[in-house]
């Protein structure tokens, strides 16, 4: 008889044998979860040109603020163009407010194949950069050059969404003669493009009214000893001065001027009618008439303003709602046309009709603004007030303008009808039920 343990081990191993005979069923294989495939996509370069170096670098910092804004909220929106994904990128350059650096800032980024530009700054690298991107057909809008050549080349390629010196240089010059009533008027100029250019619409107006000009005094972009020329004007006895250059130079020969001892009324054009001048120039700055060609930034669209203080934490200077309307411009035309080749686009650009921060946009034959609006400031207890708007040869008061541009105040609300009291007859039929 086997033994008990040996009977035992028999068992277990049967068991494990009989365990062995039986399969697990297999599991089906999980399916393949298919990645999904990434959005197509395509990157669309757009250049922002000004000096972010120099004397009028807060300028050039000012106005790619703009544009970067406008490429950051085109970004956030999800624009398709073409079906694809669009990513705006903003190429930043340094012109430095030089004619040579700015044509070969715009052979670089012809180079780096972009849809479009923003900019000059400036009409003195505005000019000389136009042409090499007229050759390359891509359109560039400017949102602070004013002088008339730029436009007057013929490159339909060339925008600008400011108003020109041939009307800005009117529009401060009357304002002069006719609330200050000079009679000898003292111009200077910094030799620049838009220095010289702006003086010379200024003279014409002056001297079609009659006035006095004495013959042009004259230094440079970089000049901040202006004794000599202001002793001239002192010993001529301007009452008035109009200097066409920028703030880093204006400011100085406000400050120079006054310390001279010349009380004549001292005006500007643009380039020179910002706040800085109250650093530039301390107390000497007050009183002062400028101008600048298009409606001041207070004027533009308050969910630009808004939007411009929350990402750079400050007021824009000057022309910043001008390149943020003129990066959207090029945008626009892109939806329009479904395409970001400058070729396919460029003809929506010349056509478009577009509701911007700073009005409603629209441009001539030439590239112009159409009806482009001139704005009179003076300097009040160190902050530029505008005092004027000028449009169409008409001056309106700042005050007015406001008026106007307010929207109309909602219509009251109908009073409800008021509940009829029931009728005695109704009562008295109510108390015999």
């Amino acid at each position: 008889m086997p033994s008990p343990r040996i009977t035992l081990t028999l068992l277990a191993a049967a068991i494990g044998l009989i365990g062995c005979g039986k399969e697990e069923p297999k599991k089906p294989p999980a399916p393949k979860v298919e990645a999904p495939a990434p959005a197509p996509s395509i990157e669309i370069k757009i250049g922002h040109v000004g000096p972010l170096t120099g004397g009028i670098a807060h300028l050039g910092k000012d106005n790619e603020n703009g544009a970067q804004l406008a490429i950051d909220e085109a970004n956030a929106a999800g624009i398709k163009i073409d079906g694809k994904d669009a990513k705006f990128v903003l190429l930043k350059e340094d012109d430095q407010a030089d004619p040579k650096t700015g044509a070969t800032i715009a052979q670089k980024l012809v180079d780096a194949k972009v849809a479009g530009v923003v900019g000059h700054l400036n009409s003195g690298t505005s000019i000389p950069a136009s042409p090499i991107y007229s050759q390359a057909g891509i359109p560039v809008i400017s949102g602070s050059a004013t002088n008339p050549k730029l436009t007057e080349q013929g490159f339909k390629t060339q925008f600008r969404v400011v108003g020109r010196d041939d009307q800005q240089g009117p529009a401060i010059a009357s304002y002069l003669a006719s609330t200050k009533k000079p009679k000898l008027v003292a111009i200077i100029d910094d030799a620049t493009a838009y220095g010289e250019g702006i003086a010379n619409e200024v003279e014409k107006t002056l001297k079609a009214a009659n006035i006095k000009v004495l013959p042009r005094e004259k230094g440079t972009d970089k000049t901040t000893d202006w004794k000599a020329v202001l002793t001239k004007v002192k010993g001529k006895h301007a009452d008035a001065v109009f200097y066409g250059g920028m703030d880093a130079t204006g400011g100085p020969l406000l400050k120079q001027g006054r310390e001279l001892g010349v009380k004549a009324v001292f005006s500007f054009g643009d380039g020179a009618c910002t706040d800085d001048m109250t650093k530039l120039a301390g107390a000497a700055a007050e009183g002062l008439l400028c101008s600048q060609a298009g409606l001041p930034p207070q004027a533009a669209d308050r969910k630009f303003l808004d939007a411009y203080k929350k990402q750079f934490n400050v007021d824009p200077i000057l022309y910043a709602p001008f390149t943020y309307d003129a990066a959207n411009l090029l945008i626009e035309a892109m939806k329009k046309a479904n395409s970001a080749d400058p070729a396919k686009y460029l003809p929506e650009l010349a056509k478009i009709d577009y509701k911007g921060a700073t009005g409603q946009i629209a441009f001539d034959e030439k590239g112009d603004r159409k009806n482009a609006e001139m704005t009179i400031f003076t300097m009040k207890d160190g902050k530029l007030a505008p005092i004027a708007i000028i449009k169409g040869g008409q001056t309106t008061t700042w005050e007015d303008f406001l008026k106007a541009a307010a929207p109309a105040p909602a219509p009251a609300a109908a009073p409800a009808p008021a509940a009829e009291a029931p009728k005695a007859d109704a009562k008295k039929e109510e108390a015999k039920k």
